[in-house]
């Protein structure tokens, strides 16, 4: 039986990486970038530090990469204020889920967003410990978030089950050695070698029981 569930935020409780394409691919184009065909599925994943050092860098914003991730993360802020997306029944899920199982939150977004976006679902007190990869060293696919959330829930990461959308998210939670089930947005399907470390496949995250979570464990 596992001992706690981490989930991600963004494509998982609320369906934000549409936003963050579009604001980001605005943001490129308006200062004298280019946005290139893999740049979407490059970033999911990545920390604040390092995508803004990619749009700075390899995309050639003419902007510093504090100024890109000062105003970037301004413009989904905004956004966030008008709406947070909240994936239908997404916070139903984790409720259902935190009714057997401490919770975790790790996830890519800013400190600011992922406070915004749980206040607006109503899930701040749902979750034992959050954390953005702002405060780890490396985004994912590396495992320091997984791992850094185990840490500060008092679990075995071995012990925890994952809840992923994006290919780099399953990467990073199965490097941390967890048992993931992958939930992938309609827009942005896994990579065969992302969908072959996912220990499950969902079509929606409405299927996510806690049924399916104790086979798991």
């Amino acid at each position: 039986m596992a001992d706690a569930v981490i989930f991600d935020l963004d494509g998982v409780i609320v369906d934000s990486e549409p936003v963050w394409e579009e604001v980001r691919r605005a943001y490129v184009a308006a200062h004298g970038g280019t946005w290139q065909a893999d740049t979407q599925r490059r970033l999911m994943g990545m920390s604040t530090g390092e995508w803004s050092h990619y749009l700075s860098g390899e995309l050639g914003v003419d902007r510093t990469p504090e100024q890109v991730a000062t105003e970037v993360v301004e413009e989904m802020t905004r956004r966030y204020a008008e709406r947070v997306p909240l994936i239908d029944g997404a916070d139903q899920v984790v409720r259902r889920v935190a009714g057997r199982w401490p919770l975790g939150l790790a996830s890519s977004s800013p400190t600011r967003l992922i406070a915004a976006a749980l206040a607006a679902t109503g899930l701040t007190d749902v979750f034992g410990a959050t954390l953005s990869t702002e405060e780890t060293a490396l985004g994912k696919p590396a495992p320091d978030v997984y791992l850094a959330v185990a840490e500060r829930l008092g679990v075995d990461p071995a012990r925890c089950v994952a809840v992923e959308d994006s290919s780099n998210g399953v990467r990073s939670a199965a490097a941390a050695g967890m048992a993931v089930v992958a939930v992938p947005h309609g827009a942005y399907p896994l990579d065969p070698d992302a969908e072959r470390l996912a220990a499950l496949v969902l079509e929606s995250i409405g299927e996510l029981t806690p049924e399916v979570v104790a086979r798991l464990g």
